[in-house]
C-alpha cells in the first residue's frame, strides 16, 4: 500500500500552518512533514515539531547527501524537505502533507508528479501585509522582503491545481479536507 501526497504552497503569512495543523488535528491518519531550515526559531517554535532547525553545514550535507526531497533559498535562509521521512510515510500508506514554498513544490513536482498541488490565498494583498505585520516576529526590512516575494509566489499560483482562499478557516480547512478525499 502507498500513500499520497498533498503540497501545501502560498505565501508568507496566509495562513498555511493553520490549516495543516486544523487537518491534522481532525485526522491523526494525516502525516505532516517538518521542515528543515536554517533560521533561527521563533520564540513559540520548538524544534523538531514546528521546523527542524539546522546549522548551515548541517543543511549543506543534507543537500550534498540528496538527503532533501526539495530545498530553496527563501528570506535569505534555506528551506528543505527532509527526504526519508516522507518516502517512510507514502511506503506505509500515510496521506502525506508537504507545506512548502513554490520552488520547493516545482522540485518536488518533477519527482512526485503523481502529488497533489495546493496554493493557499490571501483575501487581498491588504490583508496579508496586516496578517504579517500582528505576527510581529520581523523587522520592517524582513516584512518588505516577504512581502516582495509573496507577490512573486502570488503571481505563481495559476500553477496549482487547486486554489484557497484563506479568508475563512473553517472554510479553507473543510476544502482541504475535501480536496484530499477526507
Amino acid at each position: 500500500m502507498t500513500g499520497d501526497v498533498t503540497v501545501i504552497c502560498g505565501p508568507t503569512a496566509v495562513g498555511k500552518g493553520t490549516i495543516v495543523r486544523a487537518v491534522a488535528a481532525a485526522h491523526p491518519e494525516v502525516w505532516v512533514s517538518v521542515s528543515a531550515t536554517t533560521r533561527a526559531p521563533r520564540p513559540t517554535e520548538v524544534d523538531g515539531v514546528d521546523y527542524l532547525f539546522v546549522t548551515e553545514a548541517e543543511f549543506d550535507e543534507l543537500v550534498g547527501t540528496d538527503g532533501l526531497l526539495e530545498w530553496a533559498a527563501v528570506h535569505t535562509t534555506r528551506y528543505g524537505t527532509p527526504a526519508e521521512p516522507v518516502r517512510r510515510a507514502v511506503a506505509a500508506g500515510r496521506k502525506v502533507i508537504l507545506e512548502i514554498d513554490v520552488q520547493g513544490a516545482r522540485q518536488v513536482r518533477q519527482t512526485m508528479p503523481e502529488a497533489r498541488f495546493i496554493f493557499i490565498e490571501p483575501p487581498s494583498m491588504a490583508e496579508l501585509r496586516a496578517r504579517l505585520a500582528k505576527r510581529g516576529t520581523e523587522t520592517e526590512a524582513q516584512v518588505a522582503v516577504r512581502l516582495k516575494t509573496a507577490e512573486a509566489e502570488m503571481a505563481a499560483k495559476g500553477e496549482f491545481e487547486h486554489l484557497i482562499v484563506n479568508d475563512d478557516l473553517g472554510l479553507a480547512v473543510s476544502d482541504l479536507l475535501h480536496f484530499m478525499g477526507l
